[in-house]
Formats: C-alpha cells, sequence, structure tokens
C-alpha cells in the first residue's frame, strides 16, 4: 500500500470538510468581519490544493507533480508552497484576535509578523534543497530563529493588545497555546525526518506533516472562530462554541499553574514595604 498517498488523500479530504464547514458558518458572521471567514475558508482550500500536486503523477521523472528530488533525496516543496501562503495568513487570524476590539489595527506589527514567518518557509525551503550538510543545518538555523522571533512577537506585543479585556484575554492565552504546541512540532518533524537526521521514514514523515498541519490549520480555525463568535454571547452559545470554551478552560488550566508559579517567584523577589 502506498502509505503516503493514502495520508495525503485524507488530508485532502480533512481540508475540503473544513473549507466548506467554514464557508458555512460564514453565512451566520454573528458579528464577526466576513474577511475572517473568508481567511479561515481560504487556508484549507490552498493547503488541500497543495498536497493534490503531492499525489497527482507526472510524466517526467515518475515522481509526483510536488515533489524534486535533490542528492538522493525526495523535496516536497509543495509543502512550502503551502506554507508560504497559509502560514502567514493563520498569523493574520491570530492577531485578528488579538485585536477583536481594537477598531484601528496595528498592521505594522502584523505585517512584520507575517514577513518573519516567511523568512522562516523559505529558510526551510533552501535547508531542504542544499546539498551540504552544514548549509542545510545553517539555514535550518537561520529559520529556527525566526522562528523564535515569531513566538516572542505573539506572547509578547501581540498578547499586549488583550490586556484591555479579561475574556478575550483568556481565550487568547488558550489560542496561542494551542498554537504554539502545534507550530512547535513542524521543525521537530523537520530535524527528525529524512530531511535531518533520518530518524523516521517518509512514510512517517508524510504522516506526521499531515497530522499537525491539520490540527495547526482546521482545528485552529475552528477553536478562533467559534471562540470568537460566543465572547459576549455566553447565553446563547451553540454546542461548537461550548465544546471551544471547555477547550480553551482545559489548555489555560494545564498552562496557568506555571504562570502562578513564575509570578509567586517574581512576588518573592520584591521588597517589603516598611
Amino acid at each position: 500500500m502506498d502509505w503516503q498517498s493514502l495520508w495525503h488523500w485524507l488530508y485532502i479530504g480533512g481540508m475540503s470538510i473544513g473549507a466548506i464547514y467554514f464557508a458555512l458558518l460564514g453565512r451566520n458572521p454573528r458579528g464577526l468581519p466576513k474577511l475572517e471567514y473568508f481567511v479561515a475558508t481560504f487556508i484549507p482550500i490552498w493547503s488541500g490544493l497543495m498536497y493534490l500536486t503531492m499525489v497527482l503523477p507526472t510524466s517526467g521523472d515518475g515522481l509526483e507533480q510536488g515533489k524534486i528530488e535533490v542528492a538522493g533525496q525526495i523535496t516536497h516543496f509543495a509543502r512550502y508552497a503551502d506554507w508560504i501562503v497559509t502560514t502567514p495568513l493563520l498569523l493574520l487570524s491570530l492577531s485578528w484576535t488579538a485585536m477583536h476590539y481594537h477598531k484601528s489595527k496595528d498592521w505594522t506589527l502584523i505585517f512584520s509578523l507575517m514577513a518573519t514567518q516567511v523568512i522562516v518557509i523559505v529558510s526551510g525551503l533552501i535547508a531542504d534543497l542544499s546539498n551540504v550538510p552544514w548549509v542545510r543545518y545553517l539555514w535550518y538555523t537561520i529559520g529556527c530563529v525566526a522562528f523564535l522571533v515569531i513566538l516572542w512577537g505573539i506572547w509578547g506585543p501581540l498578547r499586549e493588545k488583550t490586556r484591555g479585556d479579561a475574556e478575550l484575554s483568556k481565550f487568547y492565552r488558550g489560542l496561542t497555546t494551542f498554537f504554539t504546541i502545534t507550530w512547535i512540532c513542524y521543525p521537530i518533524i523537520w530535524i527528525l525526518g529524512p530531511s535531518g537526521i533520518r530518524a523516521f521514514d517518509q512514510n512517517v514523515d508524510s504522516f506526521l506533516f499531515c497530522l499537525v498541519p491539520f490540527f495547526s490549520k482546521v482545528v485552529f480555525s475552528f477553536l478562533d472562530l467559534n471562540g470568537l463568535r460566543s465572547l459576549g454571547h455566553r447565553d446563547a452559545e451553540r454546542p461548537e462554541e461550548r465544546f471551544v470554551n471547555q477547550t480553551m478552560q482545559i489548555i489555560n488550566a494545564i498552562s496557568l499553574p506555571r504562570q502562578s508559579r513564575r509570578s509567586r517567584r517574581k512576588t518573592r523577589t520584591l521588597p517589603r514595604e516598611i
């Protein structure tokens, strides 16, 4: 059985279902800008199309359209064509959530995050296409440094945008925790897979790069849109919105103890008033 094609077809099916769901959800926006629904719908459409190229054959070297062989190794360049479009859009969605109650958006911050993410993806592609090992890992490191800047941005200045509303701040914290966990998986899978130290084969690599993107795209947008739709409408929550709120409560319950310990340590270091 061709396991890679199976994972890719299942992924394409998941993206199709996600796109249809978000398109239908946007018919009743409940106060959210329709542009947010459009972005949530476009992300799985584009991602599904790029993954489709990895199952359609070509008449040349026998590889699928979205793959290329470099130095005896298969590079899935269609993944990067997916990520360079969808990951900046996911950051845009997260930024809109943080600035949900801001009439004037901080577009300088938003575009800075999106542009840095482009550096992350391009660095990963160049690394994957590099024949010399130290050059490959150099570009991988550059991408990781840019990724750390992204994490600083979403947990620092972007999170500050939510300070004016306790309910939004709590939701953003849970959503960003989910966002961070899924995104951290990408460089880990890359370095452990065929592109890096080859701890597992291409079948496992393809499975993981179908599973994680499904959660980071469709599941993230599901949590994001339904969480925003329920803000200020707790008395009229729908089942999916209630599920999202319960999920955010669990995520925050897991992450908050660490934050509380840090806060207590900071409190102990403050001088006592005389």
